[in-house]
C-alpha cells in the first residue's frame, strides 16, 4: 500500500499556464502551483528536507525543540513537519509580517518570540536582529537551529520541484524567474531543469527598493519572504543569468490582478515572480516557455494593504 504519511503530500504540485495576464506575442508562461502544498507554501519543500536531514545525523534530537528566524513562510512549514514528526518549534517573528502567519504557526504549536519592526517595513538591520535573536534560543538545551541561511540541506529539498516542473512542462522549459530569500529555491530549482537544458536562462527577483543583488543599497520593502536587505551566504551569483527588480507596490498589484484575472490567489512575492516572468516572457517572444512559481497563497495576506484596498 501507498504511504499515507502526511509528509508524502508535500510536492506533486500543479502546473499552470497563465492566459490572460499574458499579452500576445509573448512567450508561454506556465507557474507552479506551490500553495497546492499541505501549508499552502513551496516552504514545505525545505522544511522537510531541513529537519528529516538533521535528525538522521543526529544534529536534532529526538523531542527536540526547533528554532529558526522567519517572516512566516518557513515558520509555518517548520511547524508542520514538527507536529507531523514529534518535535517542538520555536520560531522568532515580527509584526512587519502578515497575522495571519502568526496564527498559523501558532495552531501548530509553535512558541513565539518577537522582534519589532519599523513602522512594519522589512529591513536588514530587522532581519539580522531575529537571526541573532534565533541564535540566542538555539543555545537552550535541546534546541536545534535550523539557520537556513547557511543551511545547505534547504536547497535538495527543490530539486524535486525543478524536476517535476520539467515533467510536466512537456519537458520544454527555456527560463526559469523566481525571487531571492535564502536563494535555496532558485538555485535548486534550477539546478534540477539545468541537467535536461543546460541552455536555461535563471533570472532572480528581488525588491527594488532594497537591490542588493543588483549592487545597489540596502532598503526596506512590504515583499515579504523575500529581499533580507543583504546578500544571502549561499548565493550563487554565477548560476544566475540576470537579476531583475520589482517595486512593492507593482508586486501588490500583481497579485491582485492573478486573483481577478486568472483565478489564482496568491501571495505578494508571487506578484513579484510574475511581474518579471512577464517581462522575460515579452523579450523571449512566442515559441520560448518561461516558468516561474506560485509562492503561496493570498490566505496568509488577508490582513494586509495587498487585498485590503
Amino acid at each position: 500500500m501507498a504511504s499515507l504519511r502526511l509528509l508524502d503530500a508535500i510536492g506533486n504540485t500543479p502546473l499552470v499556464e497563465l492566459r490572460r495576464i499574458v499579452p500576445a506575442g509573448c512567450a508561454r508562461v506556465i507557474a507552479k502551483l506551490e500553495s497546492a502544498n499541505p501549508t499552502g507554501s513551496m516552504k514545505d519543500r525545505m522544511a522537510r528536507a531541513l529537519v528529516e536531514r538533521a535528525a538522521a545525523d543526529g544534529r536534532l534530537a529526538p523531542g527536540g525543540t526547533v528554532v529558526e528566524y522567519t517572516a512566516g513562510t518557513t515558520g509555518i512549514s517548520l511547524a508542520l513537519v514538527c507536529a507531523a514528526l514529534g518535535y517542538r518549534s520555536h520560531f522568532v517573528f515580527s509584526d512587519a509580517f502578515s497575522e495571519e502567519k502568526r496564527c498559523t504557526m501558532r495552531a501548530y504549536g509553535a512558541e513565539i518570540t518577537d522582534v519589532a519592526s519599523e513602522n512594519k517595513k522589512i529591513t536588514e538591520q530587522l532581519v539580522r536582529r531575529m537571526i541573532e535573536t534565533a541564535r540566542e534560543i538555539s543555545r537552550r538545551p535541546g534546541h536545534w537551529w535550523c539557520d537556513q541561511l547557511n543551511n545547505r540541506d534547504g536547497e535538495a529539498g527543490y530539486h524535486p520541484l525543478g524536476e517535476e516542473l520539467w515533467r510536466q512542462s512537456g519537458q520544454r522549459v527555456d527560463a526559469f524567474v523566481h525571487s531571492v530569500s535564502t536563494a535555496h529555491s532558485i538555485h535548486g530549482t534550477a539546478h534540477a531543469l539545468r541537467s535536461h537544458n543546460p541552455r536555461l536562462r535563471v533570472i532572480a527577483v528581488e525588491p527594488a527598493e532594497s537591490a542588493v543583488l543588483s549592487g545597489g543599497p540596502s532598503g526596506s520593502h512590504q515583499i515579504e519572504g523575500i529581499g533580507n536587505g543583504f546578500i544571502p551566504p549561499l548565493w550563487k551569483p554565477n548560476e544566475v543569468n540576470e537579476i531583475l527588480t520589482v517595486t512593492t507596490e507593482d508586486a501588490k498589484a500583481m497579485a491582485r490582478r492573478l486573483a481577478r484575472e486568472e483565478a489564482i490567489f496568491a501571495g505578494i512575492s508571487t506578484g513579484a515572480n510574475i511581474v518579471a516572468a512577464l517581462r522575460v516572457a515579452e523579450r523571449l517572444g512566442a515559441g520560448a516557455t518561461v516558468a516561474t512559481i506560485i509562492v503561496d497563497s493570498g490566505l496568509r495576506y488577508l490582513s494586509t494593504d495587498v487585498f485590503q484596498s
